[in-house]
């Protein structure tokens, strides 16, 4: 369980990380939407777990590998941001967060259930008829 400053701490990384890389994102990883959808901070504040939604990249792998490399600057601009808040800023681990497309497959498979009964059903149907 997270305390109330690890809650607050990371959705202040949150807000920060997401107004960087609105600004600066397009000379990190060229013109795709990256969206932070959660970030999640040690209980002593020193490491912050950013997860992100990619969308319109071929390879989401390549975007987390770009970050990565320029994980210093961004983390100065972090710190700049936040430094009357923070005593330390904390390492940043960027993660690609595939939830958005496990919802969407469950989805699917469930249409396709849905799919597949309605139409066992109008066969069903379509037997008792005659």
């Amino acid at each position: 369980m997270e305390s109330t400053r690890q809650l607050k701490v990371a959705r202040l990384i949150q807000k920060v990380i997401s107004q960087i890389l609105i600004k600066e994102g397009s000379g990190i990883y060229g013109h795709m939407m990256v969206s932070v959808t959660m970030v999640r901070i040690s209980p002593d504040l020193s490491v912050a777990k950013i997860y992100l939604s990619i969308f319109g990249a071929a390879s989401p792998k390549q975007v987390i590998e770009s970050l990565n490399k320029h994980k210093p600057h961004i983390r100065f601009l972090l710190g700049a941001e936040l430094k009357k808040q923070l005593r330390i800023i904390p390492e940043l681990i960027f993660y690609y967060d595939d939830s958005a497309e496990y919802a969407e497959k469950i989805d699917r498979l469930f249409d396709e259930m849905h799919h597949k009964q309605d139409s066992e059903e109008d066969n069903h149907a379509d037997r008792q008829d005659t």
